[in-house]
């Protein structure tokens, strides 16, 4: 099932809400960091107090145009440079798992991470989430940059290819992970931002949809 997360911008979650209704899509919320100049891309100094507050804040102005469009928020996922540091961080990851609790939706994040442990912690539903066009660390670690470098659509192919066949992640120096432990259905995500990213995302969408179709 596709999902849309949505960033900041009222007029902009509005028109998305519809979009998603209109086309049988779920919608998630993507709350990131209070840093609109970049892109919630840049780390910064925040108490979990403070990025729970800074969630509902965010989480909250959304539910109202789902409220009104009569639409289910499906889960929360934080966005940029917030997502890798709950996934570090567990006091971070409690209070973004938390405001999850709150709105009675599903996380998700990173197996085998703080994101996972948190959740299992406070009994919130986990989605394990893969990138097919970002870079991962010899250790497992996802590189997360300001601003997304070109891949090409063959990278992206034998990616995708290895996560559905395998569950394993592709590295940056080309060796092979195991996406977690029990883990069994995993949610891949394409950045709008990345170049190429219609192309990239009509490609997983197919992948994905002739791997499903071979499942069942």
């Amino acid at each position: 099932m596709k999902t849309i997360h949505m960033a900041n911008g009222f007029q902009h979650m509005n028109k998305t809400v519809l979009l998603a209704k209109e086309n049988g899509v779920l919608v998630g919320a993507h709350p990131s960091l209070p840093d609109r100049q970049g892109w919630g891309r840049r780390e910064m100094v925040i108490e979990p107090e403070e990025l729970a507050s800074c969630f509902i804040y965010q989480v909250g102005a959304l539910t109202g145009f789902l409220k009104l469009h009569s639409v289910d928020m499906y889960h929360i996922k934080p966005h940029g440079a917030v997502y890798g540091m709950t996934a570090r961080n567990m006091d971070l990851a409690r209070a973004a798992v938390g405001v999850a609790k709150t709105f009675g939706v599903a996380y998700m994040g990173l197996a085998g991470t703080c994101h996972q442990t948190a959740c299992e912690e406070l009994g919130v539903p986990f989605i394990t989430e893969w990138y097919a066009d970002m870079e991962y660390a010899p250790d497992g670690k996802l590189l997360i940059t300001k601003k997304h470098d070109p891949i090409t659509l063959d990278v992206v192919t034998a990616r995708v290819s290895k996560m559905l066949s395998e569950g394993l992640i592709t590295a940056k120096d080309g060796t092979f992970l195991p996406l977690g432990t029990g883990v069994k259905d995993v949610s891949i995500c394409c950045h709008s931002d990345t170049p190429g990213s219609v192309e990239i995302a009509k490609l997983v969408k197919t992948m994905v949809d002739e791997n499903n179709a071979h499942l069942n």
